[in-house]
C-alpha cells in the first residue's frame, strides 16, 4: 500500500484544527498553517449548540472541553429597549467556553495526535491539490450594502437573567453569554453607515443607550481590556460550496449571521463533513476534484436551508418595523421560538 498523501490546512481556527484532529485520528499526515498564535482572543459568541456538539463528542473532545472550564447554557431571553421576553429553555443545552481556552486546547490536541502546526505563518502559496482553506472570514471591504462591525470583550460584575441574553439595538444586536469564573462574553454585530458613528471610548458600545435594559445590565461591568477584539470588512451573504474551486470549511466557506449562535457549530460540522472525502483522497481512492465535489455537496445539503432562514432572521432584526413584530412573536409564542431555533441549526 502506498503512503498516504499529506493534507495541508490553511487556518488554525475551530474548523481547521477540528479537521486536523479528525484526519490525524484516521492516521492521515496533516500540517496546519496559522497566521497567528495561541492562546488568543477572537470575536466570537463563545456559544456552541446544535450538531457541532455531536462532532465534538464523536472526536472525544466534549469531555476535554468541559474539563477546560466549559459550562452548559440552558436558557435564553431577548430584550428590546426595556422590554424583555420570557426566559426560554433551549431544546438541547449549549456549551460555553472562551475561545482563548478552546483554540489552545484544540491546537494542543492536534499536536498530541502527531499533527504539524506552524504558527505565525501567513500562507502565500496556491490553494491547489492537497490544500484546504480554513482561513476564516472572507474579507469583502468594497461590497455594496451594509458594512458590518463585530466587537467582543469579556466582563465581570454582570449578572444576566438567563445563560444567554440577546439585546436588539437600533443598528445591531449584542449577546451576553455566561462563562466560567463569574465572567461573561459580550459580543455584538453592528451595522455602520459611511460615517464614524462609534463612541470615543469603544467600550461604550457594550454599555448600551440610556433607558435600555442593556444600560442597566452593564452599569457595573468590569471589562477585561486585554480580551477586546474586533473584525470588519466581512460578508454575511450566504455562499454555496458548489461554486468554489477550492475545498473550504468554516467561515472560509460561508458565515452564518451571528444572531443564530450557530457559527461555531457550523465550523465543527463543516470540518467533519470534509473528513471522509479527504481520507479517500489521501489514500488514493479518489481524485482531489472528486473530493472537492463531494465535500461541496455535503456542505450545501447540510447548510443551505439553515443559511436561508438565518439570512431572513438577520434582515428582520435590522428592519425597524419588523424587529418589533419579531420580538412580539418571540415573547408570546413558545412554538415560534422553538421553530426559529430549529430552522437555524
Amino acid at each position: 500500500m502506498s503512503a498516504a498523501k499529506p493534507i495541508q490546512i490553511v487556518g488554525g481556527g475551530l474548523a481547521g484544527l477540528t479537521l486536523g484532529i479528525a484526519l490525524r485520528k484516521k492516521e492521515i499526515p496533516v500540517t496546519v498553517f496559522e497566521s497567528g498564535n495561541y492562546p488568543r482572543h477572537r470575536v466570537c459568541g463563545e456559544f456552541i449548540n446544535g450538531k457541532g456538539i455531536e462532532v465534538l463528542d464523536l472526536l472525544g473532545l466534549k469531555k476535554k472541553i468541559f474539563s477546560a472550564g466549559a459550562i452548559p447554557a440552558r436558557s435564553a431571553t431577548f430584550f428590546l429597549g426595556k422590554k424583555q421576553s420570557p426566559v426560554r429553555a433551549f431544546p438541547v443545552p449549549a456549551i460555553c467556553l472562551s475561545r482563548f481556552v478552546m483554540d489552545e486546547l484544540l491546537a494542543d490536541e492536534f499536536q498530541h495526535l502527531g499533527g504539524g502546526l506552524h504558527v505565525n505563518f501567513r500562507w502565500q502559496r496556491d490553494f491547489g491539490e492537497g490544500v484546504v482553506r480554513a482561513s476564516g472570514r472572507r474579507i469583502d471591504p468594497f461590497k455594496t450594502g451594509p458594512r458590518w462591525l463585530g466587537l467582543k470583550v469579556h466582563a465581570k460584575n454582570v449578572s444576566p437573567s438567563a445563560d444567554l441574553e440577546m439585546h436588539f439595538l437600533k443598528n445591531g444586536y449584542l449577546g451576553i453569554c455566561r462563562l466560567s469564573n463569574g465572567s461573561v462574553d459580550v459580543c455584538g454585530l453592528f451595522r455602520r453607515n459611511g460615517k464614524n458613528n462609534l463612541p470615543r471610548d469603544i467600550l461604550d458600545v457594550f454599555r448600551g443607550n440610556a433607558g435600555t435594559a442593556l444600560r442597566e445590565r452593564m452599569a457595573g461591568a468590569e471589562f477585561d481590556k486585554n480580551s477586546f477584539c474586533s473584525i470588519a470588512g466581512f460578508s454575511l451573504i450566504p455562499r454555496r460550496a458548489c461554486v468554489r474551486k477550492e475545498i473550504c470549511i468554516g467561515d472560509a466557506l460561508t458565515m452564518i449571521p451571528p444572531v443564530t449562535g450557530n457559527g461555531m457549530s457550523l465550523a465543527f460540522e463543516s470540518a467533519q463533513l470534509a473528513v471522509g472525502p479527504l481520507v479517500a483522497f489521501s489514500r488514493g481512492e479518489i481524485s482531489w476534484m472528486s473530493a472537492q465535489q463531494q465535500i461541496a455537496r455535503r456542505c450545501d445539503n447540510a447548510f443551505s436551508a439553515r443559511l436561508r432562514w438565518a439570512s431572513r432572521l438577520q434582515q428582520t432584526m435590522f428592519s425597524s418595523s419588523l424587529r418589533n413584530i419579531l420580538f412580539a412573536l418571540v415573547s408570546r409564542s413558545d412554538w415560534f421560538w422553538r421553530m426559529t431555533f430549529e430552522r437555524t441549526r
